[in-house]
């Protein structure tokens, strides 16, 4: 049985204003194995296309190497941004060594409501990934249960909306609650992609230029909330 910990703290500033939410970043990130285009942060994976998609929006021309500049760029990115990254899961147990989320048993979660109330400028999540079993807003709904908090639709179209009432507490001062919402950005697996195909919207884009491609598809998306 691998013990698999999250390796990174969230990473959210005073001004936060967006959470990117996942599960957990593959096992090499916690047993320091890492790959040499890699990067030694919250979506490093070089398979995992989210610095891929924010790149190709924001023209940043990222470093993928284990090297502190490509961190730092990373870093300072998201700071310029206002946006955090701050994944549900702590840490879970695994039959198999590999980054599955259905793989995942024993699954501890972070308490992301307890880091909402800590930091009140964010309004938004941005969960990479949808209500599938083990994805980040299965499991945000099961957290939210705990605190008898449930999402509300606001958009059933892709990328799903919601929204839910946050108490801000007995020393808040100004409304006693404040409205957060959230969005379920396509997964940028390779398994999505079959989804995708799917979709009326894609299959319009696709017969207008038939080099439009799933990844166009996630930039597109991403881009409206990045």
């Amino acid at each position: 049985m691998f013990k698999h910990k999250h390796p990174y703290q969230p990473f959210i500033q005073t001004d936060t204003t967006k959470l990117i939410v996942g599960t957990l970043p593959p096992p090499r990130f916690s047993m320091g194995e890492l790959l040499e285009k890699d990067v030694d942060f919250c979506y490093g994976s070089y398979y995992n296309s989210l610095w891929l998609y924010i790149d190709k929006i924001y023209n940043l021309n990222l470093k993928y190497n284990n090297s502190q500049e490509a961190i730092d760029e990373r870093k300072a990115f998201l700071m310029a941004h206002k946006i955090g990254v701050c994944d549900i899961v702590e840490s879970c147990e695994r039959d198999k060594i590999d980054a599955s989320d259905l793989g995942m048993k024993n699954i501890k979660l972070r308490n992301l409501i307890g880091y909402l109330k800590t930091f009140p400028n964010i309004d938004t999540l941005l969960f990479t990934g949808g209500n599938s079993k083990n994805g980040p807003e299965y499991f945000f709904r099961k957290h939210l249960k705990d605190f008898g908090l449930k999402l509300e639709v606001v958009s059933s179209e892709v990328p799903r909306i919601h929204q839910f009432e946050l108490p801000n507490g007995l020393n808040a001062v100004g409304a006693s609650t404040r409205t957060i919402k959230t969005v379920s950005l396509t997964s940028g697996s390779g398994a999505a992609n079959i989804s995708i195909s799917k979709l009326p919207s894609y299959k319009q884009l696709k017969a207008e230029n038939p080099k439009f491609t799933t990844f166009d598809f996630r930039v597109m998306q991403y881009k409206e909330f990045l």
